[in-house]
């Protein structure tokens, strides 16, 4: 069943509608809309698609939502299972669920606490990961914080102050014995870099200190560097 009010747009049942400019855009059923969306709040509790690109104040999935466009909104925050096909612009992100980014992602907080997975290039001002993520591209940020739980990937890692920390609790002591745990990166470039429990090819930076369980390639810095014994770092050069 589909209703429909002055600024608003509810789908409850099976239904599918047209694009449009609506005050409130709530799926709560089975429900597609075909065209651009946009909207003050953007809600999906059931199974929604949008057939284009959605720019709203917040959206929120809680469901399994489909955007099959761009993305632009203040705050996203998904919970169940999101998924957009082009770029994302965002100011907050949070990621609790399952998050699927086709295109580049630009956000001023990210805070990851689910499992989440970015075909392009992320940029933002505060990366804060504790799930499990894997970036295609490069992601830079001005603090970037990244507590080890399982195994994360990215193809690069640039920005002002870079941490890698191993997750401390009894589920991460259970999934080290049963899964890979580690975050695997080419390469890493900042001014001050604490990593454990990585693999990279390069980590180029200003201070640099290599915690525990770390299998480096090559160490450039141009300050200190600190290397824990529990750690191989194959070649180191000062610069």
């Amino acid at each position: 069943m589909q209703t429909e009010k002055t600024g608003e747009l509810t789908i409850n049942g099976f239904g599918s509608t047209n694009g449009g400019k609506f005050e409130t855009v709530q799926l709560n059923g089975n429900g597609t809309i075909n065209g651009d969306v946009m909207c003050t709040n953007f809600v999906c509790n059931g199974t929604g698609t949008v057939n284009g690109s959605l720019s709203a104040s917040s959206a929120r999935i809680t469901g399994n939502g489909k955007i099959n466009g761009n993305l632009e909104t203040k705050v996203l925050n998904i919970e169940g299972r999101g998924s957009i096909k082009g770029y994302s612009l965002v100011k907050k992100l949070k990621v609790s669920g399952k998050g699927f980014f086709g295109g580049n992602v630009i956000a001023e907080t990210i805070n990851l606490n689910g499992k989440t997975y970015m075909d392009g290039n992320c940029e933002t001002d505060i990366f804060v990961a504790e799930g499990q993520f894997a970036i295609g591209g490069l992601l830079s940020g001005d603090e970037i914080n990244i507590h080890i739980y399982g195994e994360s990937k990215a193809k690069e890692i640039g920005g002002q102050t870079i941490k890698v920390k191993q997750k401390i609790g009894t589920l991460l002591k259970f999934l080290k014995n049963m899964f890979p745990v580690g975050l695997e990166v080419e390469g890493i470039e900042g001014d001050n870099i604490e990593i454990e429990y990585t693999k990279a090819k390069v980590v180029r930076g200003h201070h640099i200190k290599i915690g525990p369980n770390c299998r480096i390639d090559l160490v450039e810095y141009s300050g200190t560097f600190i290397q824990d014994k529990n750690s191989v770092v194959k070649e180191t050069k000062k610069i």
